[in-house]
């Protein structure tokens, strides 16, 4: 529930929260625990703040596929019910490609069709990690996805599909993926018509949420209103909440650009 505060108070109003039941299971503590948990706060955000809120299940990927799979079976009834609205993979990067979990995002796909997808790819790895994500876990929305501008073939792919990439700049530079927010490829996106989020990641961890994330992208590429529109825009059209609560916070979107979007300001 703290982050849902710290968020409404940076100004978010909807949000999809990633976490990773198999380092709470390996624990001893059971995943009807931990998603119960999670699905509480969603809902009091909501009830407190207004919020909407999606919960994405992520696999750790330095975990055996198998055991991402076991864990994805014991979750199902939550799948079943729309309590967790997605599924991705996270941790390190590099020595587990996606091609390892092919699996359990077929089964995903296959039982779950509504489910969103999501992959953590083109962070440390390369562009293939992302392209691997697309074809082979058939996700919709890449996360990091940074090392996409490798090639160009990609960028147009990514451009064509409208695949959002969802960038969180704080980390990348706490992980050394860019020693500064001014290396993240940010303008060949806008080029190339990318579409592309900002975001926190684990700020708890990393420093930096969604507003400090914000303001170290603006300090470093000075968007103009109409690129901080695009971005907010995109970042709507490329989630998992409903139609009507996309055009709700599109129209807020709309509201606050015609507000300060007056000569002078």
């Amino acid at each position: 529930m703290d982050y849902f505060t710290k968020a409404h108070s940076d100004g978010c109003l909807h949000s999809e929260v990633f976490f990773d039941p198999q380092g709470h299971v390996e624990r001893n503590i059971d995943i009807d625990v931990v998603v119960q948990g999670f699905n509480r706060a969603c809902k009091d955000a909501n009830t407190k703040y207004g919020t909407t809120n999606k919960l994405i299940m992520c696999l750790l990927r330095h975990l055996p596929a198998e055991n991402g799979l076991q864990t994805i079976h014991s979750a199902s009834k939550y799948y079943q019910d729309g309590i967790i609205h997605g599924l991705g993979l996270d941790s390190s990067e590099k020595p587990f490609p996606p091609n390892l979990f092919t699996e359990c995002y077929a089964h995903i796909k296959d039982n779950f069709p509504e489910v969103g997808l999501t992959a953590h790819a083109g962070e440390e790895g390369d562009h293939t990690f992302v392209s691997d994500a697309l074809n082979l876990l058939k996700v919709s929305r890449i996360d990091h996805g940074v090392n996409s501008h490798q090639s160009e073939e990609l960028m147009q792919r990514l451009a064509e599909q409208k695949t959002l990439l969802s960038l969180c700049p704080l980390s990348n530079v706490k992980l050394q993926v860019v020693k500064d927010v001014k290396e993240l490829p940010i303008d060949k996106f806008f080029q190339m018509n990318v579409p592309f989020s900002i975001n926190s990641d684990d700020p708890a961890y990393f420093g930096g949420y969604i507003l400090d994330n914000y303001k170290a992208v603006h300090t470093r590429f000075g968007f103009t209103k109409d690129q901080w529109k695009i971005i907010a825009l995109n970042g709507i059209k490329g989630s998992w909440c409903d139609d009507q609560r996309k055009n709700e916070l599109i129209s807020l979107v709309e509201e606050v650009y015609k507000k300060y979007n007056i000569e002078g300001c």
